[in-house]
């Protein structure tokens, strides 16, 4: 009993943090389960159910707000699902600590790259092949299709192959490598999230490490959390925003470093 409720206190305050950035943290989640005593089986699990309710709850915060792009969210979201799928297919080719500090490295450079200065992007529509004009609210922004393509799949694959959503990349992938508002990636990450993890909590639970009496107290809790981490989003500038995302990408790279030691 005293267990679960440590577990309902951690995932409350760990949801907040992590919808607020628009990230699954389906790392953090899985490590703080596993060191409150949960098999790993049964955290993996848990952890993919958490993640599906805290990020349904910030979608409607977020969409509700106008702070999403659904286009975006069918474009990233399916490239990187189907990339997914095969880096979690080709994974046992490596052993995991190999996964995990390939992943770290890249998640370092992903969460240096949010804390660098954003430079100039262009602000009217590019009608040259291989761009992608959106406008959203007051803003307009071009997606270069050459760049967000290759580097989506290429985190998909990595993010298949040591079992996370990629909120950690896609983030950054949007807001620094195609020049989306930091606001509108952190909702469109957000409900990309949602699908991943549902599929990640359905292949989990089909081995039926689902542990019911600790899954849905922490997965409510993570909804009052997804909400309050939304609200806080919406109420933080974008370039702190942009900063908390990057020091907790960072973050979560040193936490896969130190995993893969043990």
């Amino acid at each position: 009993m005293h267990t679960t409720i440590l577990v309902v206190a951690v995932v409350f305050a760990l949801s907040i943090v992590m919808v607020m950035s628009g990230r699954g943290g389906g790392n953090f989640y899985v490590a703080a389960l596993v060191l409150l005593g949960t098999p790993m089986h049964a955290a993996s699990t848990t952890s993919q159910f958490i993640l599906l309710a805290s990020a349904l709850s910030g979608a409607l915060v977020f969409g509700k707000a106008k702070t999403l792009s659904w286009s975006l969210a069918l474009f990233f979201g399916s490239l990187n699902a189907s990339m997914a799928f095969i880096g979690g297919f080709e994974a046992h080719r490596f052993t995991g600590p190999v996964l995990q500090i390939v992943l770290s490295i890249l998640l370092f450079i992903a969460g240096i790259a949010m804390l660098l200065p954003e430079k100039g992007r262009p602000k009217t529509a590019d009608s040259r092949w291989g761009y992608w004009n959106l406008k959203k609210g007051e803003s307009t922004y071009v997606i270069n299709l050459k760049v967000a393509v290759p580097l989506t799949l290429a985190t998909g694959f990595f993010s298949g192959m040591v079992g996370i959503s990629g909120g950690s990349f896609l983030i950054p992938l949007m807001v620094v490598g195609c020049g989306v508002p930091v606001r509108v990636a952190v909702g469109t990450g957000t409900v990309t999230l949602a699908a991943t993890a549902f599929a990640g909590f359905v292949g989990n639970a089909l081995h039926g490490a689902f542990v019911v009496a600790l899954a849905v107290p922490a997965a409510l809790a993570a909804v009052a959390g997804g909400l309050i981490g939304g609200k806080f989003a919406l109420e933080t500038k974008p370039k702190s925003l942009k900063t908390i995302s990057g020091l907790l990408t960072i973050l979560a790279a040193a936490c896969m470093v130190v995993e893969s030691l043990y």
